[in-house]
């Protein structure tokens, strides 16, 4: 049987889970992840790449990294955008290859 005291989880621990489900489910928001998990992109590249509005971009990249879901580096005038939690990028993988295995059409 578990530690109970393993089995508890403080409000701190719950908020943040919450936070991080919140973040990931929105469409535009696991596109973005998405794509990041494959490569480094400049919001331009992001925008272009998912045909999304540079100014919706920049809003959502802004949410991931307050979460700090998303990291930044600057290259001269270009900022680029990378994955920053393994973790999370991680539980996404998964997710997306459990969909992509028959899930979708079970509950559709």
């Amino acid at each position: 049987m578990a530690d109970r005291k393993n089995a508890d989880l403080d409000e701190d621990t719950l908020s943040a889970v919450s936070r991080i489900f919140k973040a990931v489910s929105e469409p535009t928001r696991i596109r973005i992840l998405y794509l990041l998990s494959q490569q480094e992109c400049s919001v331009t590249e992001i925008a272009e790449g998912l045909e999304l509005q540079q100014s919706t971009v920049s809003h959502q990249l802004r949410f991931l990294k307050n979460l700090r879901l998303v990291k930044s580096r600057r290259s001269g005038k270009t900022v680029y955008y990378s994955e920053e939690d393994e973790h999370v990028m991680n539980l996404l993988a998964q997710t997306i290859d459990h969909a992509r295995h028959g899930y979708a059409d079970k509950i559709n």
